[in-house]
């Protein structure tokens, strides 16, 4: 398939020159490669160089003709009619010449060709297809549709009436459409396609995909053509794969197709991963995977990768001895640096057993003098390792390189490596747990090692040092220390947030372990360190501060008197009126909104191509919005209490309060404070979660508070409901 690449993308660029250009140098081929060729034809079809290419179709017909195969050709001069705009004599005639040989003994030949309307010459683009799809109408067949609502089941047939009914994967209920639609809008597909399966029988293929990815994605590849690793999410996540699974599955599902023979794997994300018409041999992959491979660095990198992912790579003696000729010949090059030279030698020993590496590895590692930055040099994390291996045996300062280390190297599978060694020894121990009180002391030294090492205690897998209860709590202190110092470092972000998801996590799982039997001071002084980090809201404090008065009552936030209003989002105040206008709003979106929508977006399909209706982009969008504002006022509807008399307060500011204020400079004016349904700030309603409204709350008659600089005073109160 060595066009197909360039083809796929200079469609994907829309440069028909470019285009043209190569076209022309693959017609001069003598013979064809008809998994290439019919690929090729399926991806101009779908692309906007369709309409150019048909003008020219005719130039195709010497390469189908190099076809032999009966299945073949008809598939080809299937795409080519399909595509074609011109409707030239020859290809009409070629067209009729095909469905009588290979159709023309059916005893509803003729019937067929009229309903799918190939009597009529003037147009027949998708002529073979038409015919084929007009054969392939039954109770139970599957097919695809091209506009939008994807695969379906067609569930009842009338030749009499030409009208058929289909129940689609995208759209609920069961379609009527007539013979003239569906020809314009439907493809057959075989019970195995991939299309076919993942509608009928997404469990079984959801199965498989987990039993055998590889297999999986090669049956997607070979039925819907070269797919991006994008494009594969599209059609695999949530559908055939649970999102909450997806990521997993993906990375261990590339990992095995990289190794796969089949499957072209891309260099980049936006290039496709292609299925190949034939197994590659060991030596041609090696050779693909040297190509243009010639510094010294890209070379090791690439023996490395090759042997890893090729499965019995080294078993073909002509790859294993090309292989170590390549890297042995690296040895004889000039100024390679210490790092390259014990690279070489690292694959020549793990590899080839070549003993003489050996001893030139230890060589290397007993005389450099500045170990630490080799090791860091050091590209494959795997030759890391073996390195620190050889250092452990081959020097005597190993315990002081490794503590440097520990704290330098970002892979977690070194640091466990380095943290194990430096735990066993009766000498070592205590040097490590003098450098992770430093750490303990100034987290700023190494927040990544903090956080993997706060994270080992809690595992609780090893003994490992500071695993007592006291030493978490000096990690725990050290933690809210680190947190509130990295919040607003944006190289950290990331690292932040992993620490925000370990304290909230499981309902504050780690919180609740590690207050338990602390002294009163010591939760006092959590408190305090919670309430720097600005990353945890008002709500994760109110949590840490209830997890705090289950371990310590005296601790615990007094009660709200009766009839007090609460402040958090368990409920949402509203009068009765507010109440009604919501719920007629919900009833007005679900019964006439929704409806009114889904009558505009079966408008819009029926104009034709998605891909330039604006009607059809608008009806959706407004679909999307109309969903969210339902799920909003529903959840939010479930959560609705009425405000009652009973709630309001009359000797200080709450839910239902009219309130008269003077400000510093006399002047009075007076406010109601309600829930967000009611709030009407041309009224001087305020919504409970509104900040001015909650710098109110809790007030009496005389009270003063300040809000944004400026100090106010309550005059009097009164109640909503009585006003």
């Amino acid at each position: 398939m060595g066009y197909l690449k360039e083809f796929l993308t200079q469609i994907n660029n829309r440069d028909f020159h470019k285009f043209l250009v190569l076209w022309e140098e693959y017609c001069t081929s003598d013979t064809v490669d008809f998994e290439e060729f019919s690929q090729l034809l399926k991806a101009i079809k779908s692309s906007d160089l369709s309409k150019h290419f048909g003008q020219i179709i005719e130039t195709a017909l010497p390469l189908w003709k190099t076809i032999t195969d009966p299945e073949q050709s008809y598939e080809i001069l299937r795409l080519l009619i399909d595509i074609q705009t011109t409707n030239h004599p020859t290809l009409i005639d070629l067209t009729l010449e095909t469905l009588q040989k290979y159709h023309g003994n059916h005893p509803k030949f003729q019937e067929r060709l009229k309903l799918a309307g190939l009597r009529d010459k003037d147009q027949f683009q998708g002529a073979i297809s038409k015919y084929d799809l007009i054969s392939h109408l039954a109770k139970g067949n599957m097919v695809f549709h091209n506009a939008g609502w994807g695969t379906g089941e067609i569930m009842d047939v009338s030749f009499v009436r030409e009208h058929l009914v289909i129940e689609f994967e995208n759209i609920s209920g069961r379609k009527d459409l007539s013979f003239a639609n569906a020809l314009k809008t439907l493809v057959p597909l075989s019970p195995k396609h991939f299309l076919a399966r993942r509608f009928a029988d997404p469990d079984s293929l959801e199965k498989e995909g987990r039993d055998n990815p590889v297999k999986l994605i090669k049956l997607l590849l070979h039925d819907i053509g070269p797919k991006t690793a994008a494009e594969i999410k599209d059609e695999l996540c949530v559908l055939v794969i649970p999102e909450k699974d997806w990521t997993k599955w993906w990375q261990g599902a590339r990992a095995k197709i990289k190794k796969d023979p089949m499957i072209e794997t891309p260099d980049h994300l936006r290039e496709p991963f292609l299925l190949r018409k034939a197994e590659l041999s060991t030596e041609e992959r090696l050779k693909n995977a040297m190509h243009n491979k010639t510094e010294v660095d890209q070379i090791i990198q690439t023996t490395y990768t090759f042997v890893r992912d090729t499965a019995n790579a080294l078993k073909n003696t002509d790859t294993k001895k090309s292989l170590q000729t390549k890297l042995t010949d690296l040895l004889e090059l000039p100024d390679l640096s210490e790092v390259q030279l014990l690279q070489i030698h690292l694959l020549l020993e793990q590899f080839f057993v070549n003993k003489s590496s050996t001893e030139e590895i230890c060589k290397l590692i007993q005389s450099t003098k500045k170990i630490e930055s080799l090791i860091q040099d050091i590209d494959i994390v795997a030759f890391k390792k073996r390195a620190l291996v050889y250092v452990k045996e081959q020097r005597s300062d190993w315990p002081s390189l490794f503590l440097t280390l520990l704290f330098e190297l970002p892979q977690a599978q070194l640091r466990d490596y380095l943290l194990k060694e430096l735990n066993q020894g009766l000498t070592t121990k205590p040097a490590l747990e003098s450098k992770l009180q430093e750490l303990i002391d100034n987290p700023s030294l190494s927040p990544e090692l903090f956080v993997w090492y706060f994270q080992k205690l809690l595992s609780k897998e090893e003994n490992l040092p500071f695993q007592s209860k006291l030493g978490l709590g000096q990690f725990f202190e050290s933690f809210f220390i680190l947190f509130s110092a990295l919040e607003n470092r944006p190289e950290y972000r990331d690292l932040s947030k992993k620490m925000y998801s370990m304290l909230s996590g499981k309902r504050y799982a780690l919180v609740r372990e590690l207050l338990q039997g602390t002294s009163l001071e010591y939760t006092k002084e959590i408190l305090l360190l919670a309430s720097k980090c600005q990353s945890l809201t008002d709500h994760d404090m109110t949590i840490l501060r209830s997890l705090a008065g289950v371990v310590h009552p005296s601790l615990a936030s007094s009660k709200p008197r009766k009839g007090q209003a609460k402040t958090d989002d368990e409920e949402i105040w509203t009068t009765e009126e507010g109440y009604l206008k919501i719920q007629d709003r919900i009833r007005q979106i679900g019964t006439v909104e929704v409806v009114e929508n889904a009558r505009e977006i079966e408008a819009a399909r029926a104009l034709g191509d998605l891909r330039e209706n604006s009607e059809f982009k608008f009806a959706q969008e407004r679909r999307a919005r109309l969903q969210s504002e339902l799920k909003t006022l529903s959840e939010q509807f479930g959560r609705a209490r009425i405000i009652t008399p009973d709630d309001i307060l009359t000797d200080e500011v709450g839910i239902g309060s009219v309130i008269d204020l003077i400000d510093s400079q006399g002047q009075k004016i007076r406010y109601s404070i309600l829930g967000p349904w009611d709030a009407d700030p041309e009224k001087n309603i305020l919504s409970l979660n509104s900040k001015f409204a909650q710098a109110m709350i809790g007030k009496k008659i005389g009270d003063q508070f300040q809000f944004k600089d400026e100090t106010f005073k309550v005059l009097s109160l009164h109640s909503y409901l009585r006003s």
